[in-house]
């Protein structure tokens, strides 16, 4: 297994994750799947606003390089207000999980979310996913609030738990930006 930044080949995998999570799960609360093309100008987007999609993929697979498991942050709000905060997505094979690539996968994003000098992750579960909350609890996220019957799917209510992991401990915005001045090399 190994993990790298998501090319356009990985599409067909990332739609086959993703439409089996859809129709299999409640880790994603929408009801229709989604076509290559759909994948791709998601992908594409997440690319252009600088937002990482890593893959685990499995290179032993006599297919060639199969992806396993996905991953990305984008923006958490659409507000400016929300700049330094990130939500996160992952999915994992269904045949694949519960073998340790959602921590990789999690460990990776965390690096990433700290290189890009973001201060918080958020995480949104489906309350009932125990194995996500604890995967979340052990990465050091804290549950930062329950919402009740807020979604819906396979006919019935679902509660939303959030968690958060803070990245950068900074004492306000402006120490970041201060910090993230000082860290650019001179040209």
């Amino acid at each position: 297994m190994h993990i790298r930044d998501a090319v356009h080949a990985d599409i067909g995998g990332i739609t086959e994750i993703y439409n089996d999570a859809v129709i299999n799960s409640t880790a994603i609360w929408n009801d229709q799947t989604v076509d290559t093309e759909d994948r791709r100008a998601w992908l594409e987007a997440r690319q252009a606003a600088g937002f990482p999609v890593i893959v685990a993929v499995d290179e032993t697979a006599a297919a060639g390089s199969v992806v396993i498991a996905y991953a990305t942050f984008g923006e958490w709000r659409a507000w400016d207000g929300y700049k330094h905060t990130v939500e996160h997505s992952i999915y994992v094979r269904s045949d694949q999980q519960r073998g340790g690539l959602g921590m990789q996968l999690m460990t990776e994003l965390i690096a990433r979310a700290r290189a890009a000098e973001k201060h918080a992750m958020i995480a949104s579960i489906e309350s009932g996913n125990q194995g996500s909350i604890r995967l979340h609890e052990k990465l050091g996220f804290t549950t930062i609030g329950i919402f009740p019957e807020v979604g819906t799917k396979f006919g019935r209510w679902l509660d939303l738990t959030c968690m958060q992991l803070t990245l950068q401990s900074a004492a306000s915005p402006a120490e970041m930006a201060r910090s993230a001045v000082m860290a650019v090399p001179a040209t």
